[in-house]
């Protein structure tokens, strides 16, 4: 073995040198970049080291069943040395690293091939663990083929495990089963690990990219190194426009493909089968194409989906719950929205108005020729020609977008002033300000945020809340003060980039959100919100601190607060929709942060395990389908405007029901009806 391991060392040396070149090339670009542009660079030293080192060999080996103990501490000489030789632009570092996982790989493919062949004994006392944390990297040569084993079973198991929740039926058919899952389980590993091997330079390119993103990660979460590669590609061309399976998609923590969004009146949302976070397991056509997307390229699932020939589209999805199905799509053109931004009235004693704000896109965006600040002044002046008498603005989920829209959005509610304060890496302040007399709308407003609230949304929430312009509810947001911009590596060959921290932006009190997230006036349960990965749970992320801020304002009366906050907060504890998301989070939690039990290799523990959390699902999803008691209904404008469009009434009905499904909104005319009745 050590002789095959030097043979690999030596031919990997050969491949990858090639690439040594451009890889310090690029590596030092970016550090050059980061060095000068970064709002808190740092030093290229031992700390930068460990990181990346601990975070790269972490990507290889996450579940530590490739390298074996031997390996990782050959590794291991590079753990305090990464800064050394970026600084002395000295790549040959990597050949290691290619060699030895290329080696690891060709050990599985091999060990896979062998265990294969054989009758899997599902009746033994071999168990599997699991853990939250890393386990150490203790893998020995002699037990590869073993941990393999135990992993492929306990894979076998789950898989059939996942076909029904009828243990007796499953157990019956057991031996039909388990073949077809073994089968599949096999074909997908090893395709996975063939895809790698054989693609041409793919492991090369792949750990390089990965090196230098994590290497850009160091010096804050969302900075982030990217080419004009099959990925971007991939998720650009999943859009709304023209033939279209109304899908977004994106990619979750473990690179799985994940449903993001379901476009309200496409195929996907017509079908009713798709949830928000489903992973994508399979796309296939009509012609007989089908490609698992836990082994297949971006480029190979890209060509099937995007291709003009293939008109009709199955993707298999895994729901949150284990469960997997089959949906057929046939694509359908589909007209661009007028805009993202979308209002109406809710009715519950007082009429209000209701506006949903996805995201603070611009007009580079494509969403419309206006940004989302004049997609909201437009909505603001159809609710008030049918005399709402409050506001709700719904910022739940939304991610960000343009500082620009935030600022302009926020001056439509104050007079003027400073809204927020931003600081460069230089330690400059600037006062960001509405420079506009007047505002767009006088009335009593309520901000609805949850832990997916981040950046511009916070950033808008922000000055809200200092003005006392309006009443905040939900949960804590993200907790992201930092400004990013897109900079080129280089400006004559523009295929590298580095989207880059460039700013912290502060509140105008000085305090900061960063870390500290909005916390709002009035705290409201929401599904699954202590385990939202906010800021505080990435390693690199910037500190909270606070700074003097010469910014001068002048805040709203806040003289009716402190009863609206005991007249809601005395609803909520009896509330019994929001008694329910309470239990239901309890469930959760202990569900996630419970250390979990060491899980038997034979089919009934399996199966107890794979369907532990299918009474809790089926809590959520009656706590998410129930309606509000409001009644909610089309501004008089867009009403008049649906009679001639058949795809925007379609749309519309999706939205109603999203809309009508939400606890929050029912509080928040509950809070606005109350401040009307003391301001009487």
């Amino acid at each position: 073995m050590k002789k095959l391991s030097l043979v690999f060392l030596l031919a990997t040396f050969s491949l990858f040198g090639q690439n040594e070149v451009k890889t310090c090339e690029t590596l030092s670009k970016i550090n050059t970049l980061i060095q000068r542009e970064h709002y808190h660079p740092k030093p290229v030293d031992d700390s930068l080291s460990v990181f990346v080192f601990d975070s790269f060999v972490d990507a290889l080996d996450s579940n530590r069943n490739l390298f074996t103990k031997i390996e990782y501490q050959k590794l291991c000489e590079h753990r305090l040395q990464l800064d050394n030789y970026i600084l002395q632009n000295n790549c040959s570092f990597m050949n290691d690293f290619v060699a030895v996982y290329k080696l690891a790989l060709t050990r599985k493919k091999k060990v896979l091939e062998k265990i294969q062949k054989e009758t899997f004994d599902y009746t033994t006392n071999d168990s599997v663990k699991f853990s939250k944390k890393n386990f150490p990297f203790d893998l020995v040569l002699t037990d590869i083929e073993r941990v393999w084993k135990k992993r492929i079973r306990y894979d076998i198991l789950e898989d059939i495990s996942k076909l029904s929740s009828n243990l007796d039926s499953l157990a019956l058919n057991f031996s039909k089963l388990e073949k077809t899952a073994k089968a599949k389980i096999f074909d997908t590993n090893l395709c996975k690990v063939n895809s790698i091997l054989e693609g041409k330079n793919r492991l090369e390119n792949d750990l390089q990219n990965n090196f230098l993103n994590i290497f850009c990660t160091y010096f804050d979460p969302h900075s982030n190194y990217f080419s004009m590669d099959a990925k971007s590609s991939f998720m650009s061309g999943l859009s709304t426009n023209n033939l279209s399976l109304g899908l977004n998609v994106g990619f979750n923590e473990k690179e799985e493909i994940i449903i993001q969004e379901i476009v309200p009146g496409g195929p996907a949302a017509k079908t009713d089968k798709f949830e928000k976070d489903d992973v994508i397991l399979k796309v296939s056509n009509t012609k007989g194409d089908e490609y698992s997307v836990s082994c297949a390229s971006i480029e190979k699932i890209g060509e099937l989906i995007f291709s003009d020939s293939n008109i009709e589209i199955e993707l298999t999805i895994q729901k949150k719950n284990g469960t997997i199905q089959s949906v057929r799509l046939r694509k359908q053109i589909m007209k661009a929205t007028e805009n993202a931004v979308f209002s109406y009235i809710a009715e519950a004693e007082t009429k209000i108005g209701y506006i949903n704000i996805p995201s603070f896109y611009s007009n580079f965006d494509g969403y419309s020729f206006q940004g989302c600040a004049d997609d909201v002044a437009k909505e603001i002046v159809k609710l008030q020609k049918d005399n709402v008498e409050g506001l709700v603005i719904d910022l739940q989920n939304n991610g960000g977008g343009s500082m620009e829209e935030a600022i302009k959005l926020a001056g439509m509610f104050l007079d003027i002033g400073p809204v927020s304060v931003l600081v460069n890496n230089k330690n400059k302040q600037t006062i960001l300000k509405d420079g506009n007399r007047g505002s767009a709308y006088n009335g009593p407003i309520v901000l609805l945020i949850n832990g997916n609230s981040a950046s511009a949304s916070e950033f808008f929430a922000a000055s809200m809340q200092d003005y006392n312009r309006a009443i905040i509810i939900g949960s804590k947001s993200l907790g992201k003060a930092s400004m990013q911009t897109i900079l080129p590596l280089d400006e004559n060959n523009q295929q590298d980039f580095v989207k880059l921290t460039i700013e912290k932006f502060y509140r105008i009190t000085g305090d900061s959100h960063q870390i500290k997230g909005i916390i709002p006036d009035i705290a409201l349960p929401v599904l699954f919100d202590s385990i939202i990965p906010r800021e505080i749970s990435f390693k690199t992320a910037l500190k909270y601190d606070v700074i003097a801020t010469k910014a001068r304002f002048n805040p709203f009366s806040k003289t009716y607060f402190p009863k609206i906050v005991e007249l809601s907060n005395s609803r909520v504890k009896t509330a019994s929709r929001f008694n329910e998301i309470s239990l239901a989070n309890e469930q959760i939690n202990a569900l996630y942060n419970n250390p979990k039990k060491p899980t038997r290799l034979i089919f009934k523990d399996v199966f107890n395990d794979t369907h532990e959390i299918d009474s809790l699902w089926k809590k959520v999803k009656k706590i998410v389908d129930s309606e509000s008691n409001s009644t909610i209904s089309n501004n008089s404008y867009d009403l008049e405007k649906l009679k001639f469009d058949v795809f925007q009434q379609e749309i519309n009905r999706y939205k109603i029901k999203e809309v009508k499904n939400n606890p929050y909104l029912e509080e928040a005319i509950a809070i606005i009806n109350d401040y009307k009745n003391l301001n009487k």
